[in-house]
């Protein structure tokens, strides 16, 4: 994980501001939050530097894109193979995460696909991956609880 800028008090009435409207502007963020111009935005030049805020494209809901079948897909790699076996993750469209992790498996990713065949073949297309020894993948049945980071800001806020 690459290291990220602490956020302070501000930063998080900024972002719990946007989360709400994410088309606020600058002006009505400082009006909102009784904040100078200059002050919002020079919070939001450092966060976007700092790189906190992601793209705006992490927000979309697969299924709204045909892809209603999520997984996670746990998997084994030769070692010394990571970065080919990452490159070709990369590449894989369906790929929507992968983390580094501990334990039973080397990576976890998070994959989608439009349907249970579609699911078989991207797991296929995983398995033809170089380094990649053994995947397990587990189907998302429903989202229970959806990402959220909002209740960490409004404490950080407070």
């Amino acid at each position: 994980m690459s290291p990220v800028r602490r956020l302070d008090t501000i930063d998080a009435r900024i972002l719990l501001a946007l989360d709400e409207d994410p088309r606020a502007t600058v002006l009505g963020l400082s009006r909102r939050l009784q904040l100078a111009r200059g002050t919002v935005q020079a919070h939001l030049e450092r966060l976007e530097t700092d790189g906190v805020l992601h793209r705006f494209s992490r927000r979309l809901a697969p299924a709204a894109l045909g892809f209603s079948v999520s997984a996670f897909v746990m998997i084994e790699i030769q070692q010394g193979r990571q970065e080919e076996t990452l490159a070709q993750l990369r590449e894989t469209p369906e790929v929507l995460e992968v983390h580094g992790i501990t334990g039973d498996g080397d990576l976890m990713c998070r994959v989608v696909a439009r349907d249970a065949e579609d699911l078989y073949r991207v797991g296929q297309c995983l398995l033809a991956i170089p380094g990649v020894v053994r995947t397990r993948t587990s189907l998302a049945m429903r989202e229970l609880v959806p990402y959220r980071i909002d209740p960490l800001l409004s404490d950080l806020a407070d």
